[in-house]
């Protein structure tokens, strides 16, 4: 397993995008890693609202990619799963339920007006309003 300084200085890639590492929680026993971004809500409005994404995952689940130099995700903890290809899209366009580098997600609004991107096995309880809170974001 990576340690902090390894995920703070280095970026996830997930849905074609950049996260940087916040924190690290435990909930009900289990180790999750938390990783954040900020972008505009849709790039065709005269004063998009930014808005914030949150990943959340089990922390054993990130990778180092030495070959692209970057964070990625693999289930097993050692191998990465497949990279997406194209072009990344607003997260207000994204589907709420996808899969990403070989892992089902799904998408959580947050109170922020952002979202919370979840393991589908994970996502019913990080989504609840007591996930939420333990992964310091405000419930809806």
């Amino acid at each position: 397993m990576l340690d902090d300084a390894e995920l703070e200085t280095n970026v996830l890639e997930f849905a074609l995008k950049s996260f940087s590492y916040e924190r690290t929680i435990e909930i009900d026993g289990d180790t999750l890693a938390l990783f954040h971004r900020r972008e505009t809500e849709t790039e065709s409005q005269f004063r998009p609202k930014v808005i914030d994404l949150w990943i959340a995952m089990p922390r054993a689940w990130v990778i180092y990619d030495l070959a692209a130099d970057l964070l990625r995700l693999g289930r097993d903890g050692h191998t990465p799963g497949p990279r997406l290809s194209g072009t990344a899209v607003e997260a207000a366009a994204q589907a709420s339920q996808f899969d990403e580098q070989g892992i089902s997600w799904r998408r959580a609004p947050v109170k922020s007006g952002g979202f919370l991107y979840a393991p589908r096995d994970l996502a019913d309880r990080l989504a609840a309003k007591d996930g939420l809170r333990a992964l310091g974001l405000a419930p809806l």
